[in-house]
This record gives C-alpha cells, sequence and structure tokens, in this order.
C-alpha cells in the first residue's frame, strides 16, 4: 500500500474569522504542507510549500501586497529540498511533483526540482499561466515562481486513465488514475478554491486518505459546514463550486471511509 509522508514548509498568519466565519480576530497559524508520495516503488511530491524563493518575489512591487496581507515565517532549513535530503532523499529520486493549484505558498518550491516531471490540472494552468499584475494576485498566483522550462515538463491528468472510484469514496463518483501508482493514487478534481483545484485519494493500510488541499482551511468548515469568511470570497476561483465541494467533503466525513488531510489546518 501507500505510503504518505508530511512535511511543514513554512508558515503564514492571519485572522482565524477569515479561515472560519464566526472564529474572532485572534492572529492564527497556517501552517504549509507538502507530502512525499511512495507507491509501487516510485515517489511523486504534494505540493512544496514556502520557499525562499517566495520572498524573492514578493519583495517589491504589487506581489509585496501577498506577503503583507499574509505575512510569512520561513527559514531556509525548512524548504522542502531541505527536509527531503535529510530524509535521504534528491530530486532525482522524484518521479513527479504534483501541484494541487498553484497558488503561492503551493508552489513557491519549483525552483528547488530542476528537471523533476510536473503534473498539474490542464485546465487550471491555461487559466493561470497569462495572469499577470493585479490579476495575478487576485488569484494568489507569483508568475515568477514558474521556472522557465516549467511547460517542457509538465502533463495533464486530463491525459492520465479515467476511472470510477470506489464505492466507499462516494459522493467523490470518478478521478484520475496517477500513472506508475498501482492504483493506489488517484487524483480528482475539488473546484472552487482555485482554478484546477486537485485532491489525492492515497490508499494506505489503514484505508482511504484524502489529501484535500485547500478544499477546507480547517475540519470545522467540511465537519460542521462553517465556511470562511464572505470575504474569502473575493479570492476564491469559483465561490459557488468551492461550497459543493465543501458538501461532498461533510458527505465524505460522514461516510467515516476516508480521513481527510488539509493542507493549512491550523490553530484555529
Amino acid at each position: 500500500m501507500a505510503k504518505l509522508t508530511t512535511f511543514e514548509v513554512g508558515y503564514c498568519t492571519h485572522r482565524g474569522c477569515m479561515a472560519l466565519r464566526g472564529a474572532g480576530l485572534r492572529v492564527c497559524r497556517f501552517p504549509a504542507r507538502a507530502w512525499l508520495l511512495e507507491a509501487n516503488n516510485r515517489r511523486w511530491l504534494w505540493d512544496t510549500g514556502y520557499a525562499s524563493h517566495f520572498a524573492d518575489h514578493t519583495r517589491s512591487g504589487i506581489f509585496r501586497l501577498y506577503a503583507q496581507i499574509t505575512p510569512v515565517w520561513f527559514s531556509p532549513q525548512q524548504a522542502l529540498v531541505t527536509q527531503l535530503a535529510h530524509a535521504g532523499y534528491q530530486p532525482g529520486d522524484i518521479e513527479g511533483l504534483i501541484i494541487s493549484h498553484f497558488h503561492g505558498d503551493h508552489i513557491a518550491g519549483l525552483h528547488d526540482f530542476p528537471q523533476v516531471p510536473m503534473i498539474s490540472s490542464g485546465s487550471g494552468w491555461q487559466k493561470t499561466r497569462t495572469l499577470q499584475g493585479f490579476r495575478a494576485l487576485k488569484s494568489a498566483f507569483v508568475p515568477g515562481l514558474i521556472p522557465p522550462d516549467f511547460e517542457s515538463r509538465l502533463r495533464f491528468v486530463e491525459s492520465f486513465d479515467e476511472v470510477e472510484l470506489p464505492a466507499e469514496l462516494r459522493p467523490f463518483e470518478r478521478g484520475w488514475l496517477l500513472p506508475e501508482s498501482n492504483g493506489e493514487i488517484l487524483l480528482v478534481p475539488l473546484p472552487g478554491h482555485a482554478a484546477g483545484h486537485l485532491g489525492a485519494f492515497v490508499l494506505q493500510d489503514d484505508g482511504w486518505t484524502l489529501l484535500a488541499s485547500d478544499a477546507a482551511w480547517c475540519p470545522d468548515n467540511y465537519q460542521k459546514l462553517r465556511g470562511p469568511s464572505p470575504l474569502a470570497n473575493l479570492i476564491m476561483d469559483d465561490s459557488a463550486a468551492y461550497y459543493r465541494t465543501l458538501n461532498q467533503l461533510h458527505q465524505l466525513w460522514r461516510g467515516g471511509k476516508a480521513r481527510i488531510l488539509l493542507c493549512h489546518e491550523g490553530d484555529l
């Protein structure tokens, strides 16, 4: 069965009520998590978290607002590539880097993985790739975080085999089989938060785990169906789709057949 290893790669802070309606004005810490996925003697990364490149590209100009709105705490020792090295892995050991979506706190470390194949939603990349200036900022996309040869290494999930998901993963019905994962990693669309937002069902020894990325920011979002502040709608790709996805997470959680992991679950 597949194995998941969690890495915390820096964190940002924000008012709790932005992530959970009614949570108050206390400033909360939201870690940026990335995962190492291992299946069938192969390894993939799920996102990168923060990296020094984020500070480099948000130090001036309009993207300076990104770092001001969500202050970031990060040290070079926390870089995903450094943490992987301490665990005994080099970029060349990675089969591919799966990008859940193109927000800066998920792609800041792409430059640290030269020559590693990239995987993303094709529709998400097509909607994001030309964004510049304020339109990019509104989408939390920092163009400088994309390596120059990115597209030559990029594969789209839409090109993978589409499969019917196991019944225990309802209400999710269809997804894409990650090649060479022996059927143990299934990629699924989780629309709303960002263009082309993806999740992954991972079959481990104790059952299925859903890497839900930013489909929720804390368990109360999907367990109690308490969404974030209405102000959060301003940065969403599709707020109506976000709440449909949140309801799907609620149904999955109620079914009790899969564990749900979130990227930024913090200290709310």
